[in-house]
Formats: C-alpha cells, structure tokens, sequence
C-alpha cells in the first residue's frame, strides 16, 4: 500500500513538472500511457515476482519519464496576436512600407496588428549600428502574431512556470501554450491595437516595456493594449534592442559613427519607433499629433531620458512614467557615465577574446546574450543624450508638456525576495548604502523587532530605487511649470498587490473577467485608473465628471493614492527623501 501512495504521489509531481516545463499534448498523453503499462507491469505481471524485477520496472518508468521529458520538449512558436481560433482577418491597412491585415479579437470589438516591422533587422553589419528605415515589402503582410522577443537570457519553461506561481499567485494550467517563444535579435517590430471599424483622430499611447533593459517582450498580458483600445484609444508598443545589443558602448563605434555616438542603440529603437507612429499611425485611426509616451520600470526609465533627449523633439505631446526614472541627480539603476560604459566595453572585449568590434559583430548572438546584465544602461552619448536628464531639467529642457506619473507602496517586493532583512543583519545593510547616513535612517527607521526590520528594510530599498527618484522628477515639473500628477499606488490584491508592476494591469483595464484573484473593488479601481489615464491622454488633464479630483502637483507634498479608496493623501517619505536629496546633491532653486 505505501508503495502505491507513494508511486501515485511521485506520478502526479512527475505529470506536474511535464505541465509547468510545457511539454507537448504528445508527452503528456504518452507518459500517461506509459505509466498505465507500468502499473499494469507490476499490479499484474511482477506481482509476485522478486523486488529486483520490480526494481527494474520502477527504473524503466524514471527513465521513461526522463525520455519524454527530452523527446517533447516544447516547441518554438510564435505568439498569436489574439488568443482566439482561427481570428477574423481585419480589412486591408495601407502603411509606408506596403500593406497589411490584422486580426480581431474574441467579441471583434478590437483590431490587433503585431509584428509590423518598423526598422531593418539589427544583425550583421547592423550590430550596434543605428536603426535603418524599414524595408518595403511584397504583397500583403498578416500582421497576426508577435514578433521575436529581442535577443536575451532565456529560462527553462518550468523555471518561469514557478515564478509565475511564486511572484504572481497566478498560473493557469492550458494545452493552448505549451511552446517557447522565439527569441532573436531580429525584434524591431510594433504592435497595434485600435478600436474596430473606421475610426480616426484617436489618442495615442506609446508603450515602452520593462525588464531592466535587459529581458521583456511587448506581448504580456498586463498591458496589453486591448483594454484601452476598448475605450476609444490606439494604443501601441515594440521590442528594441535590450542588453549588451541596446547598451554596449565602444570607442569603435563611437568612431564609425556619424554622430560620434555609442551605448544607446535601445533607445534609438525606441525612437525609430516613434518616427514610424509619427508618419503611419493615422492608417489606424490614431492622431499623430496626440501621441503619449508610456513605460514602466525600465521602460519608464527610457521615457524619462527621451524627454530630455533632442532626437525625440515633437514626437510625442505627454508622458506616463510607472515605478521609475532618471532624472534624479544619481539615477539609482538603468544609467551610467559614458567613462564606465566604455571601460565595460573594453572588458566585454577582453572576456571574448576579440580586439575589434568587428569580431565582436562575427560571434552568435547567443553567446553575448548572457553579458545583458554586464550592458543595461542608458548614458550620456552627446547624441541621444546631451547631459544628465537632472541637469537637462534644471536647465528647462524637456520635451513633454504634461506627465502623469508614480510608483507603488511595495515596489521592492520581488527584489527582496532572497534580501530580507531581520535585526542581525538589518543595521549592516543600512550602513551598506547609507554610510555616514546610517544613523539618520535609524532615527526614521527605528527598528525594534525581526518583523519592523524587515517592513522598513522594504521601503526603504523600494524608495531608493523607485518612489524616491518620482519625487525627484514632480519637484523639476513644478519647477518648469510642466502639469504633473503623481500617484501611489497602494491596493492589494491575490496576485502581485501593490509590488513593482503590481498597478499595470489595473491601468491598461486588463483584469480578466475570470479571475478570483481580484474582486469588485479591484475592478472599480481598474475602471476608475484607466478613465484617469484616457483622460490624461485626450487633454493632458486626468480629471474628469465622477472621478475624485487629482490636484496638480504644486509643492510635491500631496499625491493620490490608488488604493482600497481613492484620493490625495500626503507624501508620507519626505524624511528619507531629505536625506537621500543631500546624499545625492539634489538641488533644485
């Protein structure tokens, strides 16, 4: 009897790991029937037989599941535009590069276009190069599924699996997704969603995903642009170069270019990108004049830069910036000085054996994917990027008339997973960072217990590397007389809460019907955020009838709060944020 409790027990963990690896139907189905034979082996056939025998039996069904667990390994597939059979092809859509069909979606409410390409694949010659024009093409494209993923470090299908499960509380058993997707530095490609039929004059928002510029893709269901395009917007995001291939900086290559320009090929993309919304979004019913610029996270670090960057001068009209910028005196991540890109560079060089860029551009792209954590910031170019985004503003040189920005109460939430503090450790990692502040953050965060370490440890880290660098940017707004409305978002829920990235499926409008991880206040507060954001982008003002008033920011003291109710609260952080301003030499007159 234990042995079949505890053969029952190991099949189920071994049909479980065939799921969350995503092995094919095939496998699973085969596996099946081999354990079937195998129960059969013993129950009938060795019944009575020597405990070798059943021994080897035993083995065989390991060795079983191991060959099918190789033989079905999931296949490399593109993702579908719409999660709908055999979609509704849309009518034929005319761009500059020649013409292309989209799909619609479940209920045809929506028209989605993916893969467009907006520029030349990056590869060869094009390897760090700035982006080309994209090519014309033949006939007509269907524009029914995303395109690569941009080139970076891949996990095993299990391993995202359970980090779905662990972080997000949300996993979803379907023989519908049991594939990888492509990765490939061929990614420049955009996808657009629009509200179904003849449309025109829309708003437009711009999306920049985030991943630390080091991993993303543009087709995550949180923002998806399906819930905005619902109510009346086109809404549009793409892959750009991530990693060592968006963010290596070389003297080479600073000499080959016209410009004199290095280390920001990312952001090039993006802006790429905003030059083809600029000259063919209008074919999908969108207003080129009317264009907001969107990211989180890291993408909302790249927004921040474009703002102050010359290249993308009237491309857009307004910003959104979620969980992140770099216009604090010392950007806390995604940013470096142009001395340290290039000294990274030369060791990149020297850890691959390679004296020129040139053999560089030979290797596979595989083997420098795994340097995206060594090559993952914005820097000062002298092209891209003048100078310092904090000193751009200081200056009033900026290219949004309006932002709408903020961050999370619990944006540290998935970094600390492996950091958390307790009172033994919980003074070292202060002093770690704060060094001769160590003692003021003590008398703000005056820890007494495991349990109080641990709370202020996670705002404090969230606060330096996400809300503090917020507060930096309201304050320059106010400064420069642009309209600015900040936010916290505070609202928890079955999945991610209020942790980082934990607001962008409430904003996009996003939350499926189906799930019990978020509840009727959830889905208000999702309607009520995205009314915000569709306002914001129709008028660059998010106030709107039946909405709690948003006060334009005027002193950078009182913000809104998302959260179980809603409206303005205090900035309750000033004390931490008054110490990091003299650390970091953030002055503003």
């Amino acid at each position: 009897m234990i042995r079949r409790i505890l053969n029952a027990v190991l099949f189920l963990i071994m049909l479980t790991a065939l799921e969350l690896n995503k092995n094919t139907i095939v496998g699973l189905i085969v596996f099946i029937v081999l354990t079937a034979g195998y129960v059969y082996l013993c129950e009938k056939l060795l019944k009575d037989k020597k405990f070798l025998l059943k021994a080897g039996a035993w083995l065989g069904w390991l060795a079983s599941f191991a060959a099918v667990l190789i033989l079905t390994y999931p296949p490399v597939q593109s993702v579908p535009a719409v999660d709908v059979s055999n979609p509704q092809a849309t009518e034929i859509v005319t761009v500059a590069q020649g013409q292309l069909t989209g799909v619609f979606n479940a209920d045809k409410t929506v028209e989605v276009y993916a893969g467009i390409p907006y520029a030349q694949a990056p590869v060869g010659e094009l390897r760090w190069k700035a982006p080309q024009d994209a090519l014309p093409w033949d006939g007509v494209l269907r524009a029914d599924t995303f395109a690569p993923m941009s080139m970076q470090p891949t996990n095993l299908p299990i391993y995202n699996s359970l980090s779905q499960i662990i972080a997000y509380h949300d996993y979803e058993i379907s023989f519908s997704d049991n594939y990888i997707p492509p990765v490939s530095e061929d990614s420049l490609y955009l996808n657009i969603w629009k509200p179904a039929g003849d449309v025109s004059g829309l708003p437009v928002l711009v999306y920049i995903h985030g991943g630390s510029l080091q991993t993303g893709q543009p087709w995550y269901a949180d923002y998806s642009g399906e819930g905005l395009a619902k109510q009346g917007a086109v809404v549009v995001n793409m892959g750009y170069r991530l990693g060592v291939f968006g963010f290596f900086a070389d003297e080479e290559l600073q000499a080959e270019s016209q410009y004199g320009t290095t280390g920001n090929y990312g952001l090039l993309d993006q802006i790429k990108a905003l030059e083809w919304v600029r000259d063919n979004i209008s074919a999908f019913g969108g207003d080129p004049g009317n264009v907001t610029l969107s990211g989180e996270s890291a993408g909302s670090a790249c927004v921040s830069a474009l703002c102050t960057s010359p290249l993308a001068a009237g491309l857009f009209r307004r910003v959104i910036m979620e969980s992140s910028t770099v216009v604090s005196a010392k950007p806390p991540h995604s940013f470096r000085t142009l001395e340290e890109a290039l000294d990274s560079g030369k060791e990149l060089k020297s850890r691959h054996n390679c004296k020129t860029t040139d053999d560089l551009r030979k290797l596979p792209a595989e083997e420098l994917a795994s340097e995206a954590y060594t090559q993952h910031h914005i820097t000062v170019d002298g092209y891209v990027l003048a100078e310092m985004p904090y000193e751009s503003y200081k200056k009033g040189i900026h290219n949004e008339e309006a932002i709408l920005h903020g961050a999370n109460a619990e944006e540290s939430g998935p970094f600390i997973i492996l950091d958390h503090a307790n009172m033994s450790n919980y003074t070292a990692k202060i002093r770690n960072y704060f060094g001769a502040y160590t003692d003021e953050i003590l008398k703000i965060y005056p820890a007494a217990t495991d349990d109080e370490a641990d709370r202020y440890w996670a705002e404090i880290y969230g606060s330096v590397f996400f809300n503090y660098p917020h507060y930096c940017l309201d304050r320059l707004a106010v400064q420069n007389s642009i309209p600015a409305y900040e936010y916290l978002f505070t609202k928890h829920n079955g999945r991610l809460g209020c942790w980082h990235s934990g607001e962008m499926v409430y904003c996009f409008g996003n939350i499926p019907e189906s799930s019990s991880l978020y509840d009727a206040k959830d889905r208000e507060l999702s309607r009520t955020m995205t009314a915000y954001w569709l306002n914001f982008m129709r008028t660059g003002d998010p106030n709107g009838a039946g909405l709690p008033v948003w006060e334009q920011s005027t002193t950078s003291l009182k913000l809104l709060e998302f959260g179980t109710n809603t409206g303005m609260t205090d900035e309750k952080r000033l004390a931490l944020y008054s110490v990091l301003d003299r650390m970091e030499g953030f002055d503003i007159k």
